[in-house]
């Protein structure tokens, strides 16, 4: 009720001002300041102003409020984890499997695996030939 009754004297103090406004021939600054006047009592006939009070003043829904702050921040906290590659079990599960299997093949864990015998040489030739031609 009270917020009702402060949202009708916002309301009665901008039309005042509004008047006393195109009273001074300043009509289109007039219709904005009635405008803005006419919200809080349109608020109020809505129901919108009742809404917003019964949010507030009410703990269970400040507890809601919180809880989805908190699902939101977890949510926050999961994604930032996987970025930095703490991805917990499925990724440690990955990282586990190659590491197993490098013995088996023949290659140790320890050092990278050498080059295969028969692997040609990398040969760079034609892309120096490209950079010298136009100059780098």
């Amino acid at each position: 009720m009270l917020a009702e009754t402060i949202c009708s004297a916002v309301s009665a103090a901008g039309l005042g001002i509004a008047a006393v406004t195109a009273y001074r021939r300043r009509f289109v600054r007039a219709l904005r300041i009635t405008a803005y006047a006419l919200v809080p009592v349109g608020l109020v006939l809505t129901g919108v102003v009742q809404w917003l009070t019964g949010i507030v003043f009410k703990p269970t829904v400040w507890i809601g409020f919180g809880l989805l702050a908190l699902a939101w921040v977890l949510f926050l906290a999961t994604r930032a984890l996987e970025r930095r590659g703490a991805g917990g079990v499925a990724k440690s599960r990955e990282a586990v499997a190659p590491a197993a299997s490098a013995p088996a093949l023949g290659g140790g864990a320890a050092g990278p695996s050498p080059k295969p015998q028969g692997a040609p040489a990398e040969d760079f030739s034609d892309i120096e030939a490209i950079l010298k031609k136009h100059g780098i």
